[in-house]
């Protein structure tokens, strides 16, 4: 048959469940996009790391988000102690102490080990995933060093591909009703 090139598998950071939770899709509003955005996570179209779960179950009061998350069959669940992850990991945090655009603040907030930002891309590099982030890619330079590594450039250096939850969104056909 024709060779499909392979579909991409989008691997989603906190803020873009979080976001549109607390903004433009809450659950009572908008419950048929959570409907959709599990079927296409139990199907493993988009993925879901551990720590990002592990952020959105964080609450001690469980909100419509923990509870949704919860209750997914997660088919592709990523777990970021994963041997080839974490040695990806490490290349990500030694590529930022190296690179003179960024600040030792910059390397101290990746390496915090509760943000999940440099876990996100070195899983996507390993399994090939495209990032789903509402991060902008900065312009930064040597001159200036920046406090604070965006995803969208460090993962443009590992060649792993990012966009935001509407590309996401029209690209898997996700319904809003």
């Amino acid at each position: 048959g024709v060779l499909m090139s392979r579909e991409t598998i989008y691997l989603i950071d906190t803020n873009s469940l979080i976001t549109p939770k607390n903004s433009y899709y809450p659950f009572d509003i908008a419950p048929e996009f959570w409907k959709s955005m599990a079927e296409k996570i139990e199907e493993g179209s988009i993925a879901i790391l551990d720590l990002v779960k592990k952020e959105i179950l964080k609450p001690a009061k469980k909100d419509d988000l923990a509870n949704w998350m919860e209750s997914l069959t997660i088919k592709r669940y990523i777990n970021h102690g994963k041997q080839d992850i974490v040695n990806k990991y490490a290349e990500i945090l030694q590529f930022i102490q190296q690179d003179s655009c960024y600040t030792e603040k910059a390397l101290r907030q990746w390496t915090d080990g509760s943000t999940a930002d440099p876990w996100l891309i070195a899983a996507a590099v390993v399994h090939g995933f495209t990032i789903v982030t509402f991060e902008k890619a900065v312009h930064i330079n040597a001159n200036n060093p920046s406090g604070k590594a965006k995803i969208p450039n460090i993962a443009q250096q590992f060649q792993v591909k990012t966009t935001d939850l509407f590309g996401m969104i029209r690209d898997l056909g996700i319904r809003l009703c």
